[in-house]
Order: structure tokens, then C-alpha cells, then sequence
């Protein structure tokens, strides 16, 4: 397999073309960033930990039926992944209230929701990837209702899947954003990454924070937090 040009830069990975067609090179980069970008600051070491950490649960994911773009890790900062059209939706899926669900309904954070809790937010970073719903959706020509059910029933299997691989290793997921992807054939597939960017995850018997709000917060350093992550997942 060889490196071919760039296709595309975002804010903490690389996607490059390759000698086949249907399979991109992903270079994860030492950038972190918050508040749709408007935080932002080069750490070392934290591409590494988020390629690693992905790679690690997109491979426990495939152990539970659960279809992702995931080819394989290649090296510590990269891996190959199956070429996709990027459906333009964040797919959050809340356990307990936190972070912009607490300030938006006024419940405390922390406190569990009597069940799961799916959002969609619209991949658009000049309109700061507004809320939206349904209906907004199917106006917007995103998905159709049918696709927008298969994305809502996709993101509570993949809840059940995290929640007991995290458990399984004393942290909560407290909530997470998905995104997913279409195939050449329209088949929908898990697609970006899994780790602490993109997870809200809390140490069980402690209640620290194991994710990107360490960094939003300015509560600390985010590798040894990440680290701790990784080290947990790879027992």
C-alpha cells in the first residue's frame, strides 16, 4: 500500500489518497482543538494516543457485528480506513447529562437520563453545527427518514457495545458523538474515530475526568489522561 496526495486536512487528522481506490491513509495530528476550533494548540504525543485508542475500539466494535470504516493500524499516528462519503451529522448519544445538554435543559450535570438520549447536530462549521432534528434533516436532503432511523438504531448499538467496554475497565461513558458514512453502495458505516475527543468519559470510582474536557476546562495535561485511557483498554 503506498502514501498518495492529500485529500483532505481537518482539525486532527490527515486523509490522504492510496494506490487503491476505495482505501485512505489517516495521519492523526498533535493538535487539539475546542469550541468549533476557536481553542486550539499543538501536543505531542496525542496523535499517537487517539490513533491507538480508536484503533483498539473500532476492533472491539467489529467483535460486535458492528461495521466500521476501519481497515487496520499501519503505525503509532496512522491507519488505513475503507473511503467513504461523510454524512454531514454529528450523532450524539447521551447517557447522563453534560457539557451543552446540562446548559441547554438546565439539569445537573451528572445526573443519569432515565434512558439514552440520541441528538443530531449539522456538520457545518459556519453555522457552528447547530442542533437540529428530524425533520431538518429530511429538508436538507441528509438522509432520508428511513437512514435517519438506521443512523439512530446504529448509534444505540454502538451504546451498548461502549458501555460494556468501558465498564469492563472502571470508566463511565457518560455521552459521545459518531459520525457515519456512506459506501460507494450506499451501505452506512461507523466512520471518523473513538476516543476521548470525541467521548465524555468519567472514572467510576472517582468521578475524574478521562477525556477532551481536561483540555476544554483547562483542568490539566490531556496525555496522561489519554494514556491512562489507552493503558485501561489495552489490559
Amino acid at each position: 500500500m503506498e502514501k498518495g496526495q492529500l485529500l483532505y486536512e481537518g482539525k486532527a487528522k490527515k486523509l490522504y489518497y492510496t494506490d487503491e481506490k476505495d482505501v485512505l491513509w489517516v495521519e492523526y495530528l498533535n493538535q487539539a482543538t475546542a469550541l468549533n476550533g476557536l481553542k486550539k494548540d499543538a501536543i505531542a504525543g496525542k496523535g499517537q494516543l487517539n490513533n491507538q485508542i480508536t484503533s483498539i475500539i473500532f476492533e472491539k466494535l467489529a467483535e460486535k457485528g458492528i461495521q466500521s470504516h476501519f481497515i487496520k493500524r499501519i503505525s503509532d499516528t496512522e491507519q488505513l480506513i475503507k473511503k467513504v462519503t461523510i454524512i454531514p451529522l454529528e450523532v450524539v448519544l447521551r447517557n447522563v447529562a453534560a457539557g451543552s445538554f446540562s446548559k441547554r435543559l438546565g439539569v445537573t450535570e451528572g445526573t443519569a437520563l432515565a434512558h439514552p438520549i440520541v441528538e443530531f447536530y449539522f456538520k457545518e462549521d459556519a453555522l457552528d453545527d447547530p442542533f437540529i432534528n428530524d425533520e431538518h434533516i429530511e429538508l436538507l436532503n441528509i438522509a432520508t427518514n428511513e437512514e435517519i432511523a438506521e443512523l439512530k438504531a446504529n448509534a444505540r448499538k454502538v451504546n451498548e457495545a461502549l458501555i460494556e467496554l468501558f465498564d469492563g475497565i472502571g470508566i463511565q461513558l457518560i455521552d459521545f458523538k459518531l459520525e457515519f458514512g456512506r459506501l460507494e453502495n450506499g451501505t452506512i458505516i461507523l466512520s471518523d474515530e473513538i476516543s476521548p475527543d470525541t467521548c465524555r468519559l468519567w472514572d467510576k470510582a472517582t468521578q475524574e475526568h478521562l477525556d477532551k474536557d481536561i483540555y476544554r476546562r483547562d483542568l490539566g495535561d490531556i496525555v496522561p489522561v489519554y494514556q491512562e485511557v489507552l493503558n485501561r483498554l489495552s489490559v
